[in-house]
């Protein structure tokens, strides 16, 4: 494999970003360019955290399949009320980047979203977001209930949830609310994305994840939901990162 740090400007952020990017190597690239894995970082990480507590660069050594790893700060994937365009970035301008840069595949069943925590927020939102886009997603102890986390006191993160949406009561019914994401989905006719959810029993964003995952359900979405003992920590996004390479070989 090849990996490549790769510093850009970016016109809609107005300044400097950075990705981590794995190609295959000693293979030739297929008509289109290579199949394409966003892979998101959770809050208070960046671009680097994949490579630094998992084995990816080795686990994706034998497929065909290409590794984006960018760095979206603590946006959650979110065009802020009081900051940057972030969500404009990652699903509009970054893969037009990366593509210009690197060999990669523009057709919806080339491209998968996958991320942890925060991550696993803004890959279940790209795939629902932009189905004619990405073919599958997957959430690792995802913060998929956002209107639940942003309400939960415990967190104290509510000066936080201000500068990204706006304030916790500004979530729910609109595009950064992943469940009215899933009805809008469900009702519009468009081709929807495959998903794979995994969140541990001892996680704090369990019992979100369980009611993400019966919504989802409930409009007939295409989930595979596991679970498992665990807590909110690498030892188990590590091994689950391996789960969705092995489910995601059916697009190989």
């Amino acid at each position: 494999m090849a990996l490549i740090h790769c510093n850009f400007y970016s016109e809609v952020l107005n300044k400097q970003m950075a990705m981590y990017v794995i190609l295959p190597e000693g293979k030739a690239v297929r008509a289109g360019g290579h199949k394409t894995l966003y892979l998101l970082h959770g809050h208070s990480d960046d671009h680097t955290i994949w490579l630094r507590r998992t084995s990816i660069e080795r686990y994706v050594s034998e497929l065909d399949l290409a590794v984006v790893m960018p760095n979206v700060d603590k946006s959650y994937y979110t065009d802020m009320a009081h900051g940057d365009n972030y969500w404009k970035y990652i699903s509009e301008e970054l893969p037009v980047k990366a593509r210009a840069f690197f060999p990669l595949s523009d057709k919806r069943e080339d491209n998968f979203a996958a991320g942890l925590s925060m991550g696993g927020y803004g890959a279940f939102k790209l795939a629902l977001a932009k189905p004619e886009q990405f073919a599958a997603a997957a959430s690792l102890s995802g913060a998929v209930d956002m209107v639940r986390w942003a309400h939960d006191s415990s967190n104290g993160r509510t000066k936080f949830w201000d500068i990204i949406f706006g304030g916790a009561d500004k979530i729910k019914g609109t595009d950064n609310d992943l469940f009215h994401l899933v009805e809008k989905l469900a009702a519009s006719g468009k081709p929807q994305p495959r998903l794979y959810q995994w969140c541990g029993t001892e996680d704090f964003l369990y019992f979100g994840n369980v009611a993400f995952r019966d919504h989802a359900r409930k409009f007939g979405l295409d989930l595979t939901y596991e679970e498992g003992p665990g807590d909110h920590s690498w030892v188990y996004w590590d091994r689950q990162i391996q789960r969705v390479l092995e489910w995601l070989k059916p697009f190989f």
